[in-house]
């Protein structure tokens, strides 16, 4: 897949996660906040708990589903990109939890399954 087309369907996965995520009632606080270290895609409140959502987005399933490709690596990126943002953001007092969101695009570019793993790591 091309870089800018990976791009398109990536974005177009992180807001059909938004949309997820806000029709369950959580409040979205920030999207693609970055550092220099890297990215985090979602931070969103599921009360009182500060979520730090990955989303992987596919359009096949020939590699696996998008959540089996958060491998150690990116889990120990995501858990520091979130201690920044905790601290930047002061608190540290409340619970936070790491959640992944596996995105399946059909041919026409339209999502047709969302699944949310909560607590993935």
């Amino acid at each position: 897949m091309k870089k800018d087309l990976r791009k398109q369907v990536g974005q177009a996965g992180e807001q059909a996660a938004t949309e997820f995520l806000i029709n369950r009632g959580w409040k979205i606080l920030d999207r693609n906040w970055s550092t220099r270290l890297g990215e985090l895609d979602i931070i969103a409140i599921d009360h009182p708990t500060i979520v730090f959502v990955e989303v992987r987005t596919t359009s096949s399933t020939y590699f696996g589903y998008g959540f089996q490709s958060v491998d150690f690596r990116k889990q120990q990126k995501v858990r520091r990109l979130a201690l920044q943002y905790i601290q930047m953001k002061q608190w540290d007092h409340l619970p936070i939890r790491f959640d992944v969101i596996s995105v399946f695009m059909g041919r026409d570019g339209i999502p047709t399954q969302v699944d949310l793993i909560e607590g993935a790591f």
